[in-house]
């Protein structure tokens, strides 16, 4: 990490870490110079090597640095104790063996070598550098070279690090010029430094926090606790899923009766034989959240984009067949949003005039007619293990992932699979299962290649932030990385609440507020992508990502312009597009990918691995098709209004000649049921009530699908007739 903006070389108290990938790669051969064996020069080379900085003035006013030095455990190495008085003084270093050293502030040009002259930040130039002069005390170490170096702050990959600059010369006049460079690891949020009257005061909480939980960070303790999680995760799951009879259990969206004529004839193919039956059902939590996305017509209404509720408004709350079982039960108040729960419902045939109503911040539409299936609720059942403990497993799981990052403080990239697995297993069997109960079978055939992609989001950016930015400031990493990756994790209560579905040109304008969302959302993004094109190009990376992106994007122009298929970037494949491009360890980086690792998770945890590429057919969902509608003969002005209903009869036009390669036949909705399919013109209304309004819709049809319906022409009971709007409807 980069030292802060405040450390200057008047002051470098504090904690270096070398950086290996900087620093120059010759160390190794400096030390073989120097007699130091082939043992000790690996374990230095290969380990991670830490200075421990105390600067400060001694009695005498002449600034002092002491240095002690460890290898990865901890272990102790030199130790640099250095006066700058400029005065020369003998010591037996437990590395290096006999040297003599001196040290001085020194400005810029006392120096008389240019490399240690140059690069130096404008603040170390102005301060002065410090000249560090190590030379082997021959006669008594057998040994002959000398190593002059200058410390101080500079620019690396503009970032402002500490650094050292080293020349070095051999026993054999080797002449080397080494920079060593050093990472100033972040300082823990909790530890807090008091300045006051020249004073300072330490008060160290976080690094407290770490010494006194140190020996929860062995690895028995991660896998005895990983042990029990799995076996915690099995017994929720038990809970949530699998007490209920699977016959008991539905979805947010279930219902009695399809759409349009999905049920054939009459609503055959759906309406139970016995349409006084009585069940016990079990609903999950937030399906007041699962609404429609495209409009649905009822009567002579459309609702689009809220759950579809008809009736519930009469001292009964009774509802049409076709309303979502599950916020009906909760707008009734039988269930709760946040916990689901159980009920027991009470089929009932041919009901008249479902009335509107809002309650429980659900609102439904009402339907003047009849339909041949109804509900009604009652809280009385025999079912148990009712409430859906997803609140509860979510609290569980944010603790989980917080004690991973404060307490048990795993190597990164075994914190990195832990949070793999906890966020895909928490959206596959709590906040977004892909059924009710969950398919266990086709949950573990997203898994295997959820961590192939997973692998390789490690590979090109995460190993090469998370370690850095974990490394001693636990909270400040936890806040960093589990603030974005819960956000992404429950996409389905965050990014999805927004007015904006799909990135398709057809859905943007679907919704109020969808273009000014996506405005929103790409001026975010831009914002963000710029920020993080000025910390690549600082690194020297810029040409390399820009060339790799150019690269994807001609792919992506290829694949949107294949014939007949459209381009659909699902949400789990933004992350496999902007992922590697944080492979920086800045906050922001850390940030980013916690959000676009959680919403990966949820992408391909919930709807699996979607094309890219989908046909307008699979795009389409509920939609209408666009296709060519008939027309109704009988209108505002053929209908005779004084001639009773019994001997009324319906019509409208045969196929238009151009249509007949396409379509074989009609179907007709009458009060949203279809009551007719064939050839035939005509439909004679002398079965229908003349007492109550009537909705008529007509589509094309043939032996493989249906078209479009029209939308509804009304027949109010004084005999008015309404011609349909223009249109297609669903």
């Amino acid at each position: 990490m980069a030292a802060p903006a405040d450390l200057n070389i008047l002051d470098l108290s504090g904690k270096y870490v070398m950086n290996k990938e900087l620093s120059d790669k010759r160390i190794d051969t400096m030390l073989s110079l120097q007699g130091v064996g082939w043992i000790k020069r690996k374990a230095i080379t290969l380990a991670t090597v830490t200075l421990f900085v105390k600067h400060f003035k001694n009695e005498d006013g002449f600034e002092v640095v002491n240095i002690d030095q460890t290898i990865s455990g901890g272990i102790p190495a030199s130790s640099e104790m250095r006066t700058l008085t400029g005065n020369p003084r003998e010591t037996e270093d437990v590395t290096f063996g006999h040297i003599i050293t001196k040290s001085k502030r020194v400005k810029v040009d006392e120096l008389d070598v240019s490399f240690l002259k140059s690069g130096w930040t404008a603040d170390t130039i102005e301060h002065g550098l410090i000249h560090s002069y190590t030379e082997s005390n021959t006669p008594k170490s057998g040994t002959t070279w000398i190593a002059s170096q200058a410390w101080g702050l500079e620019e690396i990959n503009g970032e402002r690090r500490y650094t050292r600059h080293i020349k070095f010369t051999g026993p054999k006049a080797e002449d080397i010029e080494a920079v060593l460079v050093y990472d100033y690891p972040p300082k823990p949020l909790l530890d807090i430094d008091i300045n006051s009257r020249g004073h300072k005061v330490s008060i160290p909480i976080e690094r407290t926090m770490i010494k006194a939980t140190r020996f929860l960070t062995a690895p028995w303790v991660l896998i005895i606790l990983g042990i029990g999680y799995i076996i915690a995760l099995a017994f929720l799951s038990r809970a949530r899923s699998f007490l209920v009879p699977a016959e008991s259990v539905i979805t947010c969206t279930s219902t009695f009766l399809r759409a349009n004529n999905q049920c054939g004839l009459n609503g055959q193919d759906c309406i139970p034989m016995n349409r006084s039956q009585v069940f016990d059902f079990k609903c999950p939590a937030q399906c007041a959240n699962v609404i429609l996305q495209n409009p649905r017509t009822v009567g002579n209404e459309q609702i689009a984009f809220k759950p579809l509720l008809v009736g519930g408004g009469d001292s009964e709350r009774t509802y049409r067949g076709d309303s979502f079982v599950c916020a009906a039960a909760q707008q009734a108040g039988i269930i709760s949003g946040s916990e689901g729960g159980c009920g027991q419902l009470q089929l009932l045939p041919d009901f008249t005039d479902f009335l509107p109503t809002t309650a429980n911040g659900l609102t439904s539409i009402g339907f003047p007619t009849i339909f041949p299936l109804a509900f009604r609720f009652s809280p009385n059942t025999s079912l148990k293990h009712c409430s859906d403990n997803r609140n509860g497993v979510l609290a569980f799981d944010i603790l989980v992932t917080c004690l991973l990052f404060l307490v048990l403080r795993p190597k990164a990239i075994v914190l990195y699979w832990c949070l793999v697995c906890i966020g895909f297993w928490h959206v596959s069997l709590f906040s977004q299962p892909n059924n009710d109960p969950p398919a266990i079978d086709e949950i573990f055939g997203r898994f295997l290649p959820t961590l192939f992609v997973a692998y390789a989001f490690w590979r090109s950016a995460i190993r090469f932030t998370m370690p850095k930015i974990i490394a001693k400031a636990p909270l400040e990493s936890c806040v960093l990385y589990l603030s974005g990756f819960w956000v992404g994790v429950l996409n389905n209560l965050t990014f999805d609440r927004l007015p904006l579905s799909r990135l398709t040109s057809s859905d943007i304008g679907k919704r109020a507020g969808g273009v000014v969302t996506l405005v929103v959302l790409i001026v975010v993004v831009a914002v963000c992508a710029i920020n993080q094109v000025l910390v690549i190009r600082k690194t020297g990376w810029l040409p390399y990502y820009v060339g790799w992106y150019l690269v994807g994007g001609l792919v992506i122009m290829v694949l949107a312009l294949l014939p007949g298929l459209s381009l659909r970037l699902h949400h789990y494949i933004i992350p496999i597009i902007l992922l590697p491009g944080t492979a920086f360890p800045t906050k922001l980086s850390a940030i980013y990918q916690g959000l676009l690792l959680g919403l990966f998770l949820n992408g391909v945890a919930a709807f699996g691995f979607d094309p890219i590429v989908q046909s307008a057919a699979a795009l389409r969902q509920d939609a209408t098709l666009g296709s060519l509608l008939p027309t109704f003969l009988t209108n505002s002005t053929t209908w005779d209004a004084s001639s009773p209903l019994a001997n009324q009869t319906l019509k409208w036009a045969p196929l238009p000649q151009d249509a007949e390669s396409l379509w074989s036949g009609f179907a007709l909705l009458v009060d949203d049921i279809e009551r007719y399919a064939g050839t035939g013109l005509e439909f004679a209304l002398g079965g229908l009530n003349a007492s109550i309004p009537h909705f008529f819709r007509l589509a094309f049809m043939s032996d493989s699908q249906t078209g479009d319906f029209t939308k509804a022409a009304t027949l109010w009971p004084n005999g008015t007739w309404v011609d349909p709007l223009p249109g297609g409807s669903y």
